[in-house]
């Protein structure tokens, strides 16, 4: 467990065994221990870098809105590598997370050795579906606001148990994290270079469209579905998840 400070901001993560990095990021309203199925197996041989995104988990919870955005998030990722001395690593996550290495990818390509897209979608070219999407992001603010964290109790397997101190970065994070800009992520997936594996619950079918859209644009992406699993296929089958990353990893050649 270690802690980073940028902007006055307290960065929680955690760092398990040694080898090639591997930076996992979670999805919103979780929180880094959404990966406890993934540390014994993933950690043998790589050095599995978990965190918790601003307003999320053991990370501090500013009250400026503006602290919160894609940019800043991506620029914690950078400053999490540098922390633990990786000039490049395995970037993957889960959902926003997902989202979320798909922005880091976009902005350090460079800094990519591979992507790890799960349960994920890439956002959106049409102005409309985009304000779309930021409208049901402000009303999840809302919601947060109006009934705290009770809210959790209705969520998904990586949601429920997250250790939040409160819902005003929940909130905060919706609006300035999960809500979306422009469609820069979405435009850059052919400009990917990085082997990249796109892995989705079965069952998670708001993301199964999405899926088959990244697989198709990214260039010799690879796509794994895996069975009995919703959006958090990693939680569900944990099994099958670590078996299909591993097996992924294994074919990059070591650097």
């Amino acid at each position: 467990m270690a802690k980073l400070t940028r902007d006055g901001v307290e960065i929680y993560y955690e760092v398990h065994g040694s080898g090639p990095p591997l930076l996992l990021t979670h999805g919103y309203s979780s929180s880094s221990h959404m990966w406890r199925g993934q540390i014994e197996a993933l950690s043998r041989d790589y050095q599995l870098i978990t965190w918790d995104m601003r307003g999320h988990g053991h990370t501090d919870y500013p009250e400026d809105q503006g602290l919160y955005s894609e940019a800043q998030a991506v620029e914690d990722m950078a400053a999490i590598l540098d922390a633990v001395g990786a000039e490049t690593a395995i970037i993957g996550g889960l959902s926003l997370g997902g989202y979320m290495s798909l922005a880091f990818a976009a902005t350090y390509p460079d800094r990519v050795r591979a992507l790890l897209i799960i349960d994920t979608g890439p956002g959106y070219k049409s102005d409309t579906a985009r304000d779309g999407w930021n409208a049901n992001a402000e009303k999840t603010a809302q919601r947060w606001e109006r009934d705290g964290l009770s809210k959790l109790a209705n969520g998904g397997a990586e949601t429920r148990t997250s250790p939040h101190r409160d819902a005003t970065g929940l909130a905060r994070a919706a609006r300035g994290m999960l809500a979306q800009v422009n469609a820069r992520v979405i435009n850059a997936l052919p400009d990917i270079k990085a082997p990249s594996l796109i892995i989705v619950g079965a069952d998670d079918a708001p993301f199964l469209a999405a899926s088959d859209y990244m697989a198709a644009k990214i260039p010799g992406a690879v796509k794994v579905v895996i069975p009995n699993a919703g959006h958090a296929a990693n939680i569900d089958q944990p099994q099958a998840f670590n078996a299909a990353v591993l097996g992924f990893l294994s074919g990059l050649q070591s650097t």
